[in-house]
């Protein structure tokens, strides 16, 4: 008590009785200000700093978040200080509501206590016990890399009554609700001008180098470099990358060549399509009987959801068919990667968004004709079996199965047996056609009958396939108008009076080699058609 009776400053004033206390709290308050630490001293704006970095352009967190971090705090004006710090390891061209959501952060050893990911932020912003006033980043792409999502959060902050600071464009106080000048603007011109030519950069810059990386891809296509894993058929051969840099750190590029053992598969899948016209699981069950001779894709380690491992399967043989890549030219772009964190979904691209070589680059296994004859079997099969029905009511099997269309709709015709004769029929259904416009000259029922065609296709077979004159009659028929079968000169469709009578398999919509005539029967009116037919 003696200190500090001594170390009393003069300017308290000595009085006797209650007046004496009084002096003494007033001394106490002048020590306790003398003493308290600077920072508190200064305290009067609590501040929140966000930052972001991505590991996609080889950034390390550990070292980029602590730096902007750093900047930030050195960029505050008196009387600001952090009072909680929120930060991402994500892209800033995630859609805003996936952002903060990640655990990318778990995986480094950033020294950094971190109170949440921008997800909290906006929500603790919103509620009306938050610890902050303003909150603080190094630059304003670190909010966002996109115009939108970054106005957003500014807004959604703005509305809140929070400022977005940001260290590099010079923090003013008088932008902080109740610091500094209480009358100037929450948000001034020019500032705001410079901030949104900066996000309008930024956005530019995400855009500019996917556009870049995109032609850089392409040139690396037309060059016959394959990206990713070879296809079945095929052999990767590794060449040095041309950059020194990334061939010292083991990079490589990658050519096609054929297999062996495995590409002459790949030209049995696609004869097995094209002329057979099998579905996919046929093609399997035809290949897993000789594994030996078509021995089948190794199998994917992980691959828990697959049918089979180490044999075919349909996607097998599908994955097979739908690569372009066997017909020797380099194709990419035929697949749009999954990004989750973005919210994108892998998807199958059309086949007008990939990007062909110019030229063959690698040596084929299959012509571009067959994989086109065999790209579309399936628009043909659909619905239809490859093998016969093992159904127990099933009596016969329909020999022009697939192979049979009708003319006017371009629909398959299907079997039926009437007594002992077996029939194709072609019936629309008002319910899914009637907006077609073959439907209103579509007979309800179209019907042929199937020895009627098998004796015209061996009557063509037996002429101009087997004939001693196919020859002759392959050369006459060259730039001369269309005639049927006997020669002669006859149309498919015979006019007649008031109607149109049709001559099976031409009218009647058999899309095959012509029919005799009375193999079917059926007319339409040109002014009132009539719905006859068997």
């Amino acid at each position: 008590m003696e200190y500090e009776m001594n170390t009393q400053p003069s300017d308290v004033s000595q009085t006797n009785g209650d007046s004496s206390e009084a002096g003494l709290l007033d001394w106490l308050r002048v020590v306790g200000d003398q003493n308290m630490p600077e920072t508190y001293q200064q305290a009067v704006v609590p501040v929140a700093w966000i930052g972001r970095t991505s590991t996609d352009d080889a950034q390390d967190p550990t070292l980029s978040l602590p730096r902007q971090l750093e900047n930030s705090r050195n960029a505050l004006p008196a009387g600001f200080v952090i009072v909680a710090k929120f930060y991402d390891i994500e892209s800033g061209r995630a859609n805003i509501e996936r952002r903060g959501n990640g655990t990318a952060h778990q995986q480094f050893d950033i020294p950094i206590a971190r109170d949440g990911g921008i997800a909290d932020l906006l929500a603790e912003a919103q509620g009306a016990d938050r610890r902050f006033v303003a909150v603080v980043c190094e630059s304003i792409e670190r909010v966002a890399r996109t115009t939108y999502s970054s106005t957003k959060i500014e807004f959604e902050l703005e509305q809140a009554g929070v400022a977005l600071l940001a260290a590099d464009e010079g923090i003013d106080p008088a932008a902080v609700p109740g610091a500094g000048d209480s009358a100037a603007p929450f948000r001034r011109a020019t500032p705001t001008l410079t901030r949104r030519i900066k996000q309008a950069i930024s956005e530019w810059y995400v855009l500019n180098m996917p556009e870049l990386s995109w032609g850089g891809t392409k040139t690396h296509t037309h060059q016959g470099f394959n990206i990713g894993k070879p296809p079945y058929g095929y052999l990767a051969v590794k060449t040095r990358h041309p950059v020194k840099n990334k061939a010292e750190l083991g990079k490589t590029k990658h050519r096609l060549v054929p297999d062996p053992v495995r590409g002459p598969v790949v030209t049995q899948i696609f004869l097995f399509r094209a002329l057979d016209r099998i579905g996919y699981q046929a093609i399997a069950d035809r290949l897993n009987r000789e594994p030996g001779r078509y021995p089948p894709p190794d199998p994917i380690i992980g691959g828990g959801r697959r049918r089979r491992v180490g044999a075919w399967t349909a996607s097998n043989v599908r994955e097979v068919l739908d690569n372009p890549k066997h017909t020797g030219y380099m194709v990419w772009n035929r697949r749009k990667r999954a990004r989750p964190e973005r919210g994108i979904r892998g998807k199958v691209n059309p086949p007008t968004a990939w990007v062909w070589s110019a030229r063959p680059t690698h040596e084929p296994l299959v012509t571009r004709e067959i994989f086109e004859a065999a790209s579309t079997v399936g628009r043909y099969r659909q619905g239809s079996r490859s093998e016969p029905t093992r159904n127990p009511q099933a009596n016969r099997t329909c020999l022009l199965r697939t192979y049979l269309r009708h003319a006017l709709c371009d629909r398959r015709m299907w079997g039926h047996n009437v007594r002992r004769n077996a029939y194709y029929r072609c019936t629309p259904d008002p319910r899914h056609h009637a907006n077609r416009p073959w439907f209103d000259t579509h007979r309800a029922h179209v019907t042929v009958r199937e020895d009627k065609i098998i004796a015209v296709l061996d009557r063509f077979f037996e002429r101009r396939i087997f004939g001693e004159a196919r020859a002759h009659l392959l050369a006459e028929s060259i730039d001369q108008p269309e005639r049927d079968n006997e020669g002669t000169g006859s149309t498919a469709v015979d006019r007649h009076r008031g109607c149109r009578r049709e001559e099976p398999g031409a009218s009647s919509g058999v899309r095959m080699s012509r029919l005799p005539p009375g193999s079917g029967r059926g007319c339409s009116s040109a002014s009132a058609p009539c719905r006859r037919g068997r």
